[in-house]
């Protein structure tokens, strides 16, 4: 058996009834291209039951300690039920993108079975009206708990169940999944017992490295060198969630990711990501009149896995706190202020150590974090504390090569996260064969136009894209045209119809003056 880290476990007792603490993916496919030109449940059952053994947390159960004296255990349950972890559902007729994001919305607000391993997946079928995809496409919606992998370690499973070409086989050796015992309520009290026993020499051994970190930090925050990012605004996003979830996304050209970033000297890909979230959001709650002076700020993780770690689940991660620049309306000004701002939080996140607060976690008891979640929960206290972020921004990069299942060869790939009290906005950012996507998990209560929102992102993005064309490059001035939202598109045409009718309506004057006077030139008055 192998024990939760303080960071992994922490997510089980985040978990509330309204709060399921679990992260997904949605991907889509093209049976076409399997051998045959189609799939069917039965294979997709049979290939990702061939590849269990490759995963661990498809067949680990977890094992509660008795009062929840100590961090949870994974025990290998042997090999799962298929029957019960992969489900087939099928859209009914048109099967376009909204049904398909209703469907995910509806499946990502589920809890997992914690009697079981704690994953499931759900084979859509349907998709023949989804603007983009060819008709006769499926999807693929994955859950697995947040206890059990992070967002690094979810594209490194996905790569463990896809192949590299449509031609894949199923090995018939023998992959036996070995059942280990599950020890007695007895058993795992001395274990919680002795834990405990070790536990202050581990905290005088973390906190003795992280002070002259700590050191660091004071002494950068008192020079002015250093500056964290405070007086967040409370916005909507804010205040407890319901059970109920949205889903949307937006996807575009990973070369105009790249292009925009070029644009602005020291500019990443990322911060690219976090303006057009910030124009968008900006967007969104203009139309709202909820928009705040201050800018929104995002929790955006951090991958701070070890190349020894590369292959393992779990979690090793820590964030950064940044401004999004919801503040500022010219979109170059506002990327270079993301840039501006990324660059301090990973400074502040430097001085201290990134992995200083994922080790301290491990000491966090086990029962009091569980009980102040649900007491947070139910007292609503976070309607009475200032928030510490507004939403979550992640970016995943993930292959920029083709991926096929069981033949069907990947056509994009969304992410779906939790949405929590006090931050009920979460966006995925996934990078996949030379496209980049945002997807959009909410409360439905707090963001019940999810469409809408999308729409904020895309114009966002078409903006960022424009202010980052230079005027001598007409080509591209072109190639942004035609990316220029349905919106933008129609304020436009209105703007050059009504230059157009002045300008005949002057021409039409001008005519009519000409021919009144060839009328009345060698007419005598009477």
């Amino acid at each position: 058996m192998q024990q939760l880290s303080g960071l992994d476990a922490s997510f089980l007792y985040l978990e509330t009834t309204n709060c399921p603490m679990h992260i997904g993916s949605l991907m889509i496919y093209d049976p076409s291209t399997a051998p045959g030109g189609a799939v069917g449940f039965k294979q997709i059952m049979a290939n990702v039951l061939e590849r269990a053994h490759r995963v661990p947390s498809m067949n680990n159960l977890l094992v509660e300690v008795p009062l929840r004296l100590d961090h949870p255990y994974w025990k290998s349950n042997g090999a799962f039920d298929p029957e019960f972890h992969i489900r087939h559902i099928a859209l009914p007729k048109p099967g376009d993108w909204r049904q398909l994001c209703i469907q995910a919305s509806r499946l990502h607000a589920r809890p997992l079975d914690r009697a079981r391993p704690l994953w499931e997946f759900y084979v859509i079928e349907g998709l023949d009206n989804v603007e983009g995809f060819p008709p006769g496409c499926f999807a693929l919606l994955t859950k697995m708990h947040h206890a059990a992998i992070d967002g690094a370690s979810g594209v490194e499973i996905a790569a463990a169940i896809h192949d590299l070409s449509a031609h894949y086989a199923i090995d018939d050796t023998d992959k036996t999944i070995k059942k280990e015992r599950t020890p007695t309520n007895t058993e795992l009290i001395w274990r919680s017992q002795v834990n405990n026993i070790k536990t202050p020499l581990r905290v005088f051994e973390v906190a003795k490295n992280t002070i002259p970190g700590v050191a660091k930090l004071v002494a950068g925050l008192a020079r002015g060198k250093l500056s964290r990012v405070t007086d967040i605004p409370r916005t909507r996003f804010n205040t407890n969630v319901s059970p109920h979830r949205v889903f949307d996304a937006v996807e575009f050209d990973f070369a105009d990711i790249k292009h925009i970033k070029n644009a602005v000297p020291g500019v990443t890909v990322n911060d690219v990501a976090l303006a057009i979230c910030g124009g968008g959001l900006r967007k969104y709650l203009q139309s709202k009149n909820e928009l705040p002076e201050r800018s929104l700020a995002a929790m955006a993780p951090v991958n701070i896995r070890t190349q020894d770690q590369h292959g393992k689940a779990g979690n090793q991660v820590s964030q950064l706190t940044v401004r999004v620049r919801s503040d500022i309306d010219d979109p170059l000004e506002r990327l270079q202020a993301v840039s501006e701002g990324t660059s301090q939080a990973k400074e502040l996140n430097n001085a201290i150590g990134a992995k200083t607060m994922t080790d301290y976690t491990q000491f966090v008891p086990s029962t009091l974090t569980a009980a102040a979640a649900r007491l947070s929960s139910r007292l609503a206290l976070v309607n009475r504390v200032k928030p510490s972020y507004n939403c979550v921004i992640t970016n995943v990069p993930g292959p920029q090569v083709p991926l096929y299942f069981t033949g069907a060869k990947m056509l994009s790939n969304f992410g779906l996260g939790p949405a929590i009290d006090g931050m009920g906005l979460f966006h995925a950012l996934l990078s996949y064969c030379g496209k980049f996507n945002i997807s959009i998990n909410a409360c439905r209560e707090m963001m019940p136009d999810p469409a809408f929102y999308a729409e904020c992102l895309r114009e966002s993005f078409t903006e960022l894209l424009a202010a980052s064309v230079p005027d001598e490059s007409p080509s591209k001035r072109k190639k942004v045209a035609k990316k220029t939202s349905r919106k933008t598109s129609q304020k436009t045409a209105k703007k050059v119809t009504k230059k157009v009718t002045k300008k005949v309506t002057k021409k039409t004057a001008k005519k009519t003056a000409r021919k009144m006077t060839k009328k009345t030139e060698g007419k005598t008055p009477r």
